[in-house]
C-alpha cells in the first residue's frame, strides 16, 4: 500500500530520573549529561527529515530541540505525546515500589492514577493522526517516551521489548488514520555513547 509519509517515534535521551532508576510518568526531570550526549550523537541520524514533533515534557522537548537544530527545523510540542501517568509510583525506584506495593511489579498490578493503554493510546494516536494529515509524503521525527512507544506497539500486536534512549520505531502512515509498523533502530553508535534501557515502562 502506498503511504502518505513516514514517522519515526523516538524515545528521549536519558533523564536525571532515568539515571536514578525512578519512574517518571508525567513528572518533568531534565536530561542528564549523558542524555544530552546521546541526543547530540543522534542529531545527524535519519536523512530527509521535514518535521519534528515532541512531547511537551522537558526530557523529550530538549531531545527534540537538539535533533532539530542541525536541520534548521522548529519543534512542535504536543501534550498528547506525553508519557503515561504513573500515579502513586511517580518518583519511586523499583526497590521502593517493591517495598510499598509488594508483588505489584511481578503481577503487573498498577497503582491508583496509573494511565492505562485504553487512555494513552487514543490520545497518542490522535496526535499522530494530526501529524500524518500534514505529512504530504514527508518524513517526521516524533520524540516521545518509552511508555508511549510500547503502547503503540502493543496496539499493533507487537510483544513488549524495552525501548532504549534514542531508540525509535518507524510508522508508515498509510493514511491519516492508518499506520503500519516498520523497524526499530537506535539513532547513534552504541559503542560511542552509552545506551540505557530502563527497568520501568
Amino acid at each position: 500500500m502506498s503511504t502518505v509519509g513516514r514517522i519515526l517515534l523516538v524515545r528521549h535521551g536519558q533523564s536525571t530520573w532515568n539515571a536514578d532508576g525512578r519512574w517518571q510518568g508525567q513528572a518533568d526531570p531534565p536530561l542528564s549529561e549523558l542524555g544530552v550526549a546521546q541526543a547530540e550523537a543522534a542529531a545527524g541520524a535519519v536523512d530527509g527529515v521535514d518535521l519534528i514533533w515532541s512531547s511537551d515534557l522537558e526530557r523529550a522537548h530538549h531531545t527534540a530541540k537538539i535533533l532539530a537544530t542541525r536541520r534548521g527545523l522548529e519543534v512542535v510540542p504536543d501534550a498528547r505525546l506525553r508519557e503515561r501517568e504513573a500515579g502513586e509510583w511517580t518518583g519511586l525506584t523499583r526497590a521502593e515500589i517493591d517495598e510499598q506495593f509488594p508483588g505489584a511489579l511481578e503481577e503487573r498490578r498498577r497503582p491508583p492514577g496509573f494511565e492505562t493503554d485504553e487512555v494513552l493510546v487514543p490520545r497518542a494516536l490522535a496526535a499522530l493522526h494530526d501529524l500524518a494529515a500534514a505529512l504530504a509524503n514527508r518524513t517526521a521525527i516524533v520524540v516521545t517516551h518509552g511508555g508511549v512507544i510500547l503502547a503503540i506497539e502493543r496496539h499493533h500486536g507487537v510483544e513488549r521489548t524495552p525501548v532504549a534512549n534514542l531508540e525509535g520505531r518507524w510508522l508508515d502512515a498509510e493514511s491519516d488514520r492508518s499506520f503500519a509498523l516498520g523497524d526499530r533502530e537506535i539513532l547513534f553508535d552504541p559503542d560511542a555513547v552509552e545506551v540505557t534501557i530502563p527497568g520501568q515502562p
